[in-house]
């Protein structure tokens, strides 16, 4: 995240067309034509949010002798670096630019994809740049709420990171630092909270200390006498977020990541519906339909989370298994297959013992 001023100034260099003519032209065509409006916002999006070829990339990159290490894992977190990235860093230097294509989203406001470019562009403008305060809670922070929901969602479907830099920053440099999180709205700044919980496993950055750290930070709620603390609204947001996974690898990554649960201080509502949201994906059918490494995957979470009960809890399903014959061949399959792995396993591992046993020399 962090860049030597001299990168900055590359930035501004090797964006400013695109943030000073291009992005502003397909505003003031989508202002005054109505037809093409919801094409030209595509497009637009689109181009912001595509990454960078490794040419322009390697320049951004590169550094003067004496500069600090500038490198990709600095940058999203995974090497990839996206227009929208340098675009937000560009408007923070040049608030007047800002401004002027700020004018244009205003006008556009009801518009699709318009919330997705302002969240992309100015998340970093709306906290770092002085501007009127009413204006900021009230209009700017739930924009980027919503807009940053939804472009996580695209994330979602398609098992990418494109979008990780916005929710680094918006969890690391917002959520997690008062003075910035307090200049929008309380009940915006509610709504970015919720959408953090969301989304933090997605983007692996739930671990242990960093969590803590968040529901610390966690605002209060009207409610909260009804659901409880901060890791109550968590995890209902997280289940909530669970069954609403339709892509298999992110639901598998989701189930994988949650043991960092574990410990967390829950009311029974919140905890009983943690459990009937994992033992919903332990069964085949309806009203999930997970996939065997779903329910397998599940299985390892439910179990590793309420350790008690574990053994009723497995034999309740195999007697509802023996209810439904149609699934019974692929389950005694399944079942054989991983006897025989076991046991080639296993004795591979006693010839391969047996064998280094043999080569080892005797002591005399």
């Amino acid at each position: 995240m962090r860049r030597c001023e001299r990168c900055r100034r590359t930035v501004g260099q090797i964006t400013s067309p695109l943030s000073r003519k291009r992005s502003r032209e397909k505003l003031q065509k989508a202002l005054s034509n109505h037809s093409q409006r919801l094409q030209l916002l595509q497009q637009l999006f689109a181009d912001i949010a595509l990454e960078i070829d490794d040419r322009a990339r390697d320049i951004i990159l590169r550094k003067e002798e004496g500069d600090d290490i500038t490198t990709p894992e600095d940058i999203a977190g995974g090497g990839c670096l996206c227009f929208y990235e340098v675009l937000a860093d560009h408007y923070i230097k040049t608030p007047e630019s800002a401004r002027r294509i700020l004018d244009l989203i205003v006008q556009l406001w009801s518009q699709s994809f318009v919330s997705h470019i302002f969240a992309l562009l100015f998340h970093k403008w709306l906290f770092e740049v002085p501007i009127d305060e009413s204006e900021t809670s009230i209009r700017y922070g739930s924009a980027l709420v919503q807009g940053a929901n939804d472009v996580f969602w695209i994330d979602i479907q398609t098992n990418t990171r494109h979008f990780f830099s916005l929710f680094r920053y918006l969890l690391e440099e917002v959520a997690l630092i008062p003075d910035r999180s307090n200049k929008i709205s309380l009940q915006a700044r509610r709504d970015l909270y919720l959408l953090l919980s969301r989304f933090i496993l997605f983007y692996d950055l739930g671990e242990e200390e960093i969590l803590q750290n968040f529901l610390i930070h966690f605002p209060t709620y009207t409610n909260s006498f009804l659901v409880g603390g901060p890791a109550d609204y968590f995890v209902i947001e997280l289940t909530d977020m669970l069954q609403k996974l339709k892509v298999e690898p992110v639901l598998i990554h989701y189930l994988s990541r949650m043991s960092v649960l574990q410990g967390l201080e829950l009311r029974m509502a919140t905890s009983t519906r943690l459990k009937a949201c994992l033992y919903s994906f332990t069964s085949p059918g309806g009203p999930a339909y997970p996939t065997r490494a779903v329910r397998h995957a599940a299985w390892n979470t439910l179990d590793y989370l309420f350790p008690v009960g574990r053994y009723p809890r497995h034999v309740i399903s195999l007697f509802f298994r023996l209810l439904y014959p149609w699934y019974w061949p692929s389950s005694c399959w399944n079942f054989i297959m991983t006897c025989i792995k076991t046991i080639f396993y296993y004795v591979l591992g006693l010839i391969i013992s047996s064998w280094e046993s043999m080569r080892r020399p005797k002591n005399a």
